[in-house]
């Protein structure tokens, strides 16, 4: 499959990725928060779905401007 513009190509990268995400039994969930909220965010999800039982983690995240942290954390759905 060719593509015409470098953004066509991102594009069908982020819709593969979103459908691997899905299939892959974990669940997401997303937050944007300053540096200190988003530490404390993270340790009560590691506290209360613990690594050892649920496989949970930082899934991604990233420095956005203005001290802001854009995270997702993971747990393993089958846990649950």
């Amino acid at each position: 499959m060719s593509y015409r513009h470098p953004r066509d190509l991102a594009d069908a990268m982020a819709r593969r990725r979103k459908t691997a995400a899905a299939d892959d039994g974990y669940v997401r969930e997303s937050f944007t928060q300053n540096r200190e909220e988003a530490r404390r965010t993270a340790r009560a999800f590691l506290d209360r779905w613990p690594t050892a039982a649920y496989m949970s983690a930082v899934d991604t995240w990233r420095e956005l401007p203005g001290d802001q942290i854009e995270f997702t954390m993971r747990w393993l759905r089958s846990a649950d």
